[in-house]
């Protein structure tokens, strides 16, 4: 029986009081640098790589790990959190499954402080997946958000189906779950779902969003 949980807790130490989460997959989207006051490039870079290192190790050998990702500019130069995942996992021995892009703007769009596509990035050990059953690299539309911030449904939708369908994994886990856009999709695609958010606030409506039938909107 699937059942939703919300912890009101701080990411990195939910996860590291954790040994391997077994028939789990962990889908992570870590905060940007924005987030966090006087943290340098350098210092966020290691703090991102030392995530995503975590994230992973939790992570059974036949779970996937989904990064949802959005590179940034900083003074002009370009922060690629994609190549940090990678970099992350390939220390881990995780091989990259397949590595999708996410337009948040139509195509042609000119964007300034970030890209106007987001990185959806898998990875595994051992699982390897059906390329009978492969779906779209690029998805045009990265859907409804309930936050500035929150993962696009159609992106939530493309991750929680793989997981339940291919993957077979029981629970998704979404640490840094903000508001519950995926927790939500992942819900009405029959899986039990763990989500990690520090914010009380944005906890609290992790617990209760939903999505219509149509699997096009969320009903908050």
């Amino acid at each position: 029986m699937k059942e939703r949980i919300i912890y009101c807790d701080d990411a990195l130490a939910w996860l590291d009081n954790h040994t391997v989460l077994e028939g789990s997959s962990l889908v992570g989207s870590m905060p940007d640098i924005s987030e966090f006051s006087g943290m340098t490039v350098p210092q966020y870079k290691v703090w991102f790589e030392n995530t995503a290192c975590l994230i992973l190790s939790k992570t059974p050998e036949l779970g996937v790990t989904i990064f949802y990702q959005s590179d940034i500019k900083h003074e002009s130069v370009w922060l690629d959190k994609a190549y940090l995942c990678q970099k992350a996992a390939e220390k881990l021995g995780h091989e990259l499954l397949w590595h999708k892009i996410v337009c948040r703007f139509p195509a042609g769009t000119i964007t300034f402080g970030r890209p106007s596509y987001t990185h959806l990035i898998c990875f595994s050990q051992k699982f390897r997946p059906d390329l009978a059953k492969s779906t779209m690299d690029v998805l045009p539309d990265i859907g409804e958000k309930t936050w500035e911030r929150g993962m696009g449904l159609e992106a939530g939708v493309v991750i929680a189906r793989f997981i339940a369908e291919q993957v077979k994994s029981h629970t998704l886990i979404n640490p840094f779950c903000g508001q519950g856009g995926l927790i939500a999709a992942a819900d009405a695609l029959n899986l039990s779902t763990i989500g990690i958010e520090r914010s009380p606030k944005r906890a609290e409506k992790a617990r209760l969003i939903q999505i219509a039938a149509d699997f096009k909107s969320f009903i908050v």
